[in-house]
Order: structure tokens, then C-alpha cells, then sequence
């Protein structure tokens, strides 16, 4: 199934916490963080948005660090994924 975001929404999934500290220590499922970095799957049009026209300035395969409550999460194919406004996309990680 594929998923087409609309207007300046983008859908992306979330990259894997590290399971360990610096310290070498082992984190429980428990004890991660929810993580706020996140891989570009799709990228809507932009366009007109509420009144405002709006440009895409993020790209598909690129890697993002979003707001820590933003977006909708959604599982699709079992595969959990999270759609979100490009204004809740802070930064690009190159």
C-alpha cells in the first residue's frame, strides 16, 4: 500500500533508538526515549495551505528531527508510521 500525503504534510518513520549508553549500558524498552529522528518516506505537494502558499524543503530518503509530540502515528502493512506538518519538522541531519 502506498501513502500520498496532502498539502505540506510528510509521512516518515522514526529511525531505531541506540540500545546502548555511551557507558556501554544495555537500555530496556522501558527505559528508551521515545526517538525524534525520523527518515523521510513521502513528501506532499505543498502548495496553497490554510491561506499561505507553501514550498516542500524536505525530500524523500532525507533524515529529520521533528517536535516530540507532532503528528499522527499510523500502522500501515505493520509498519508503524507518523504523518506530520512540515512545520513540525525542526531540522535536516545531513
Amino acid at each position: 500500500m502506498t501513502v500520498k500525503p496532502l498539502g505540506d504534510r510528510v509521512v516518515i518513520k522514526n529511525v531505531e533508538a541506540e540500545e546502548t549508553t555511551k557507558g556501554g549500558l544495555i537500555l530496556t524498552s522501558a527505559a528508551k526515549e521515545k526517538p525524534q529522528m525520523a527518515e523521510v518516506l513521502a513528501v506532499g505537494p505543498g502548495g496553497n495551505v490554510d491561506g499561505k502558499e507553501v514550498t516542500m524543503q524536505v525530500k524523500v530518503g532525507q533524515k529529520i528531527i521533528y517536535s516530540k509530540y507532532a503528528g499522527t502515528e499510523v500502522k500501515i502493512d505493520g509498519e508503524e508510521l507518523i504523518i506530520v506538518r512540515q512545520a513540525d519538522i525542526l531540522a535536516v541531519v545531513e
